[in-house]
């Protein structure tokens, strides 16, 4: 029967303050679009006052007393250290018969990048530790040229994600070019002869408007030796300022594409040109796509035509080919269909098989139906499905390449819930698929059981939640008779993203210690397919809260877990749901954490990279968006009064995308506002320096991790 008692607690041993920090509250109200905001701690905003300082050094030496008394922290940073010893392997990229992977060894804190070739001894190309002993400077991006002679790649330091470009010799690992700055999030694509690529870089700070340093991003030629001063321009201009793009060269120099999408809006523009009938430094781009309201990621193949995965006229995905041998330039009504849409999975990538060894060209699909991964082989002149592949779990596959001169292999990624990473290889000559590499470390994971479970949102719509535990929870009877269990409800539900099943320390030692992960596939995720996304989005975003909210109550009323022993849990986009979810629902959980999250809805365009997310949100300039916004802006949903649950901010100084002032905000709006006592239900802020939103160094990684475990262990009872 569920326990109508609160759990047993772990109290911090150290005694709480009996207050939280002084935070004022200053009379500011904005109108807007004829409504009055109201925003108490705007003053918050600014990290370098002498104010914030003052308050953020009280709030550190709250959350110190706190976590002083978290005696489950260090058992849980030793099972997270062992857990992640098990290290991780990419699939190989290929340049002839000279491979590039990264690996992190159990002891590692960063992945190193390696090359290796027959008769060649593996090589350590870049290692960040060497670079920086901190750890605090990671690899961003890499991408050898055409015949593997040289390396670019890219750096950050403090979790900016302020990647400089570089350029060395594969083989003595000498500086060939660079270092050019304002390369973030841009790739490059190599000219055949390896002598230039080219690459996108934002404009030089002074030459854009204040406030706006993060935008404008151009696509350059450059040739390597020379200043990036001298770059030739090829796109950008006059395009939108938000725009994020890709561009890629094929392997013959034949053809170059360029792909740009406005912030994350999904959809994208696609430009062509042929490289062989004209100068490099003014490509004739022809529009592929332009103006649609579609996804569209296009590839050259081997045999001259243009190869796209598509969500137009198809949510859930298709293959479709482009040949501009036999035609004028196609236009997207004249795309022939290779694979078309499956009517429940989502197609999220593709590899051509065509060497002489087959008896005809192959494409292998990874298809992901409602999370779960999975692989197929089908002609490539018909479509027509040959093979299933069999994958070793329900999981997810990801990183599928294939050699760039073509061939009968394809290399990918696998994990689940309880495996870590390893490559497999296809062999389409014999249609078997074997381990090529396992993740390096040797690990002992507990035995933990995936159930999918749906469940009825508010409007009806079903959603699926991956429900992980321990194999004596399972039910056998009804679900009354199922003992409710300390559980953590995660979420995301936005921008298209997928939670799909992983190796993952963290979910692992939860469930291990008695306690219940559970993952739902909101709505704003890509679980399936666009629709799915869309129906999630700006004015659509309260699905992703109710979603969530009626996972709880399915956890709760199937027995899994009782109020008195949830915590939801979610960073990011997946911190904004979780301020939704305290704010909107506080009675569904005893705990929240919230990391690097989205929380003022109404100002989150004028921070970071906020304005590039404006069609996932809407934007307050809008009347009609500003009510989206204004609707559900967790900041702006405080009530006093209410019994809050116990809610632990986690923030990263060097976050450059997620400005932390939005969780300094809703914590002192929340310590103002709450009617927990301090010390039952504290709201506590956790911060980070010399780190940002994205990628971090293992240790840091346990210690984030364990804290953040131990409070929901504290919070909901279990027994660490």
């Amino acid at each position: 029967m569920q326990s109508s008692q609160p759990p047993a607690s772990q109290p911090p041993a150290s005694q709480p303050p009996a207050s939280y920090p002084a935070a004022p509250r200053q009379d500011v109200t904005e109108i807007i679009h004829g409504e009055a905001v109201e925003d108490p701690y705007r003053w918050l905003e600014d990290a370098d006052s002498q104010q914030t300082r003052d308050w953020l050094r009280a709030e550190d030496e709250l959350y110190a007393s706190y976590l002083a008394g978290l005696t489950a922290r260090d058992r849980l940073a030793t099972r997270l250290t062992e857990l992640l010893g098990a290290g991780l392997v990419s699939p190989p990229v290929w340049r002839g018969e000279r491979q590039f992977y990264t690996r992190r060894e159990p002891d590692q804190e960063h992945a190193v990048l390696y090359t290796a070739a027959p008769g060649d001894q593996e090589r350590a190309l870049i290692d960040p530790m060497a670079v920086d002993p901190a750890g605090a400077t990671t690899l961003d991006y890499w991408n050898p040229s055409k015949d593997g002679s040289l390396l670019a790649y890219q750096l950050s330091e403090g979790g900016t994600e302020e990647a400089v470009l570089r350029v060395i010799d594969t083989a003595t690992g000498r500086l060939v070019d660079g270092p050019i700055d304002r390369t973030r999030y841009s790739n490059l694509a190599w000219l055949p002869d390896g002598k230039a690529y080219y690459y996108g870089r934002r404009l030089a700070p002074d030459a854009v408007p204040a406030g706006e340093e993060a935008f404008h991003r151009r696509i350059y030629l450059h040739r390597l030796g020379t200043s990036p001063d001298e770059d030739v321009m090829i796109l950008g201009e006059g395009l939108e300022k938000t725009n994020y793009y890709e561009v890629q060269v094929s392997r013959d120099g034949r053809w170059l594409i360029i792909t740009a999408a406005a912030g994350t809006a999904p959809r994208t523009d696609v430009w062509v040109a042929a490289l062989d009938a004209g100068d490099v430094t003014t490509p004739d781009l022809q529009v592929l796509q332009q103006g649609v309201d579609a996804n569209t990621w296009a590839r050259p193949g081997r045999d001259g035509r243009i190869y796209l995965l598509t969500d137009a006229d198809a949510p859930r995905g298709r293959i479709a080919v482009a040949d501009p041998a036999h035609q004028a330039f196609p236009a997207d009504g004249s795309w022939r269909d290779v694979i078309g849409e499956d009517s429940e999975a989502v197609l999220t990538d593709f590899a051509i098989l065509d060497g002489p060894e087959l008896g005809e060209p192959l494409v292998l699909v990874a298809r992901t139906r409602h999370a779960i991964g999975e692989l197929t082989v089908h002609e490539l002149a018909t479509g027509r499905p040959t093979q299933a592949v069999p994958l070793p779990g329900l999981g997810t596959v990801g990183g599928l390449r294939e050699r760039p001169e073509g061939g009968h292999e394809a290399w990918l990624a696998y994990t689940d819930h309880s495996a870590p990473v390893r490559i497999l290889r296809f062999d389409a000559t014999s249609g078997e698929t074997d381990v090529w590499r396992r993740s390096p470390g040797t690990v002992s994971v507990p035995t933990i059981r995936a159930e999918q479970v749906p469940y009825y949102s508010a409007d009806g719509t079903t959603v699926r939640m991956l429900i992980l535990h321990a194999p004596a929870d399972r039910d056998h009877g009804p679900a009354g008779d199922r003992t409710p269990r300390p559980t953590i409800l995660y979420g995301y539900g936005g921008f298209n993203v997928s939670l799909t099943p992983e190796y993952s320390a963290s979910v692992l030692a939860w469930v291990e210690a008695g306690g219940v992960y559970a993952i739902a596939g909101l709505r704003g995720g890509s679980e399936e397919g666009e629709q799915w996304h869309r129906a999630g989005m700006r004015a659509h975003k309260q699905n992703v809260f109710d979603d969530f909210h009626a996972a709880a109550e399915k956890l709760i009323a199937d027995g899994w877990t009782s109020t008195a022993q949830l915590a939801v849990m979610g960073g990011s986009n997946g911190g904004l749901l979780v301020g939704a979810s305290v704010t909107q629902r506080p009675d569904l959980s005893a705990a929240a954490i919230c990391s690097a999250p989205l929380l003022d809805m109404i100002r989150y365009e004028q921070f970071g990279l906020g304005e590039t997310w404006n069609d996932e949100f809407g934007t307050a300039a809008i009347a009609e968006e500003f009510g989206w916004l204004r609707s559900y802006s967790p900041y702006h949903h405080v009530r006093d009064g209410v019994r809050y649950p116990a809610v632990l901010f986690t923030v990263f100084d060097g976050d450059t995308r997620v400005d932390p002032m939005h969780a300094r905000k809703l914590c002192a709006a929340l310590q103002h506002a709450t009617s927990s006592p301090i010390g039952e239900r504290p709201v506590l802020l956790r911060r980070e320096a010399n780190v940002g939103h994205g990628a971090r160094a293992v240790s840091r990684t346990v210690a984030l991790s364990a804290e953040q475990l131990a409070f929901a262990a504290a919070q909901t009872g279990l027994r660490v």
